[in-house]
């Protein structure tokens, strides 16, 4: 019994020193002022000086740098998810950094909200739907990553019209142009950092920093992936669809492929069919090269 504590005490003594030396070198160590020294978002300046904006954003990178599993993941998806998103902002004009609205939205898959936001960019129905988005039983382009992120874009460039400042129109990506423009009227205020917001509101642009802060310096948080370990989007190429297609599993095998690999590069199908009307067409990716 003896020699078994000894030997528990020389592990726990070895497992400490261990610790202390990964802490030496480790970003991550719990001493590290966490904070850089110049922060923006979509090129517009996080007044850090104020005590409270200094402690929310605080909290995010905290909370996301220490979020091993889930920061990986983000880092791993995004490989697959920002090639398609990134020409399409810039090609609107929007700045590179509401990508990472898409990462705190969905986490760059294609969830439900509990209020029935679906996507990656999470529309609720009819605001998509007035973003040129269908929405109906069988397609449903909320989860098509182009077009979603289109109807994206055209929303924030409706919002910054709206509020004259790109850190304003992500605030109302989660609370909604009325509801922001309502706080501003009552608090006589032009700056989403002098508002007192709901808890969600009032973290979500802090949420937005601190997974762009994370992501774009991995290593200095910790994350170290190889390219293997990434996440990738296969070679596809798109069939112009003008007939209805009675079977989308007959369909995808006359494709080369079989059903599910269908339906994980067109996630908007959603029925094992699909209705085309007069005068539409839709563009179906497929494998390339598989047949």
């Amino acid at each position: 019994m003896k020699k078994l504590k000894l030997w528990t005490g020389v592990l726990l003594g070895l497992g400490v020193v261990l610790l202390m030396i990964q802490a030496k070198d480790n970003p991550l160590d719990l001493y590290q002022n966490w904070l850089p020294k110049n922060v923006h978002f979509a090129e517009e300046p996080t007044p850090v000086e104020i005590p409270d904006v200094r402690e929310r954003l605080d909290r995010e990178l905290l909370v996301n740098a220490n979020w091993h599993s889930n920061t990986f993941l983000m880092i791993k998806r995004a490989n697959r998810a920002f090639p398609v998103m990134e020409p399409i902002l810039k090609q609107f004009g929007i700045p590179d950094d509401f990508k990472y609205l898409a990462v705190i939205e969905s986490g760059l898959v294609n969830v439900v909200s509990p209020a029935g936001a679906r996507g990656i960019w999470q529309f609720m129905p009819e605001t998509a739907k007035m973003y040129g988005l269908e929405v109906n039983n069988q397609v449903d382009e909320r989860y098509h990553l182009q077009k979603s992120t289109e109807a994206a874009c055209k929303y924030l460039l409706d919002a910054k019209k709206k509020y004259g400042n790109w850190t304003l129109a992500a605030a109302s990506y989660n609370a909604g142009m009325q509801g922001i423009q309502n706080r501003l009227d009552q608090q006589k205020s032009l700056n989403y950092y002098d508002l007192h917001l709901g808890e969600e509101t009032s973290r979500y642009v802090f949420r937005i920093i601190a997974m762009k802060e994370v992501m774009e310096n991995a290593h200095k948080y910790g994350y170290r992936l190889s390219p293997q370990e990434l996440y990738y989007q296969p070679s596809v190429e798109t069939i112009k669809v003008t007939e209805s297609i009675p079977s989308l599993v007959d369909f995808a095998i006359q494709n080369g492929m079989n059903y599910k690999e269908l339906k994980l590069l067109n996630p908007w199908l959603r029925e094992d069919k699909l209705i085309v009307s007069n005068n539409k067409s839709y563009e179906i990716a497929v494998l390339k090269n598989k047949l």
